[in-house]
């Protein structure tokens, strides 16, 4: 067995998991392809987006539309599809959000109304390896126009990581926006550290929170990657990480994002690979990930990773137990990743990252299952 796979089996038997093992599998409700972004013509890759719902009923999708080329640094601009029958069908055109002010691309788009209404989209500004900074700008009439971007991180420059479908509003108001920082204000590359930038007026400023992660319960560094955050029903909030170790990581706050508790390795087994979690209307969270529970150990820490299959499972006691996970995609050579989840009336709505390849982003998908199927589904486990 790897070594590091040897370390990260010893540190679960040690600590535990807040998240139990995931046993068997699942047949997903009938998963539904309402669009497919493909790349074309001057327009190589298409990737991760998020969703908003307009007051007049639209849906707005919001996805990176790279003409530069197709690797993370190559020109792009924010392009936008619109579905007027609650994500079933979509517009035919791009419709251009914001166009490439930065020295290499925009991309990662977070789409947030807040509890004024107001709304906030949120992405990344790359200027260059050592420059990667998330950016804001707001509409107050429902998307028709939109503010000049606001820096949210002025004094710390560096290299940040925010992904799509990321920034959250907590019950008390807070904004919190997760990141992982793969470079100072030097330009010298180094493993993630993950920590949040958090506004407590409404996005109008930020500021970095106390908490730091770095090291494991046993004071090993690890690259912490790509985290998410979702707010507990006791108020406190749960990270997942991404990390190169055949697993999520997760840390716990219980003071709204100010500090963190130290990194821990869960049993979601997955390849190098983001997971998204997040709360349904209806209470449950809901989590998409590369579920790597039944594959060799091997191929979860495989460089380049294995995205694949992505799947989908659910938590009713607020993450301490997922049901068995549902498949939703599992092509072999395929690689799913870079989820985005909207729920429209009956459905549940999944944009994501669908290439035919393992390695390398080239075409965005968005998909719907029916959200009463799924939570009328239980684990027989």
């Amino acid at each position: 067995m790897h070594a590091r796979l040897i370390n990260v089996a010893i540190l679960l038997v040690a600590t535990g998991s807040l998240v139990s093992p995931l046993c068997g599998a699942a047949s997903a409700p009938a998963l539904n392809v309402a669009l497919e972004l493909a790349p074309g013509p001057g327009n190589p890759r298409n990737s991760e987006g998020d969703f908003l719902q307009l007051k007049d009923g639209r849906l707005l999708f919001v996805y990176t539309r790279f003409t530069g080329g197709s690797d993370d640094h190559s020109r792009a601009d924010l392009a936008c599809r619109e579905s007027s029958d609650g994500g079933r069908t979509w517009s035919t055109q791009d419709r251009i959000i914001a166009t490439n002010d930065g020295g290499q691309n925009i991309m990662s788009v977070s789409l947030l109304r807040l509890s004024t209404g107001r709304i906030g989209l949120f992405y990344l500004r790359k200027n260059s390896s050592a420059d990667c900074r998330p950016v804001l700008r707001w509409s107050d009439d429902e998307t028709r126009t939109w503010s000049e971007p606001l820096d949210c991180i002025t004094n710390d420059p560096g290299y940040y990581v925010l992904n799509n479908d990321r920034v959250i509003q907590l019950r008390g108001g807070r904004l919190v926006m997760p990141l992982a920082q793969h470079a100072g204000a030097d330009g010298k590359w180094q493993d993630g550290s993950a920590l949040c930038y958090l506004s407590d007026d409404q996005g109008a400023s930020w500021r970095r929170s106390r908490g730091t992660l770095q090291k494991d319960k046993e004071g090993r560094r690890v690259n912490l990657m790509e985290p998410g955050v979702v707010e507990l029903r006791d108020g406190r909030l749960l990270m997942l990480l991404r990390t190169r170790l055949g697993c999520q990581y997760q840390s716990f706050s219980s003071d709204s994002g100010e500090t963190w508790s130290t990194p821990e390795a869960t049993t979601l087994y997955s390849p190098e690979s983001p997971a998204t979690i997040e709360r349904l209307p209806q209470g449950p969270l809901v989590l998409v990930w590369n579920d790597h529970r039944n594959r060799p150990p091997e191929e979860r820490v495989a460089r380049p990773p294995i995205r694949t299959p992505l799947a989908l499972a659910l938590s009713r006691d607020e993450g301490q137990t997922w049901e068995t996970p549902w498949v939703l995609e599992s092509g072999k050579e395929n690689g799913y990743c870079y989820t985005a989840l909207e729920v429209v009336g009956p459905r549940l709505l999944l944009g994501y990252c669908a290439h035919a390849s393992r390695w390398g982003l080239s075409t965005t998908r968005v998909s719907w299952l029916d959200l009463e199927a799924l939570l009328g589904s239980k684990s027989t486990d």
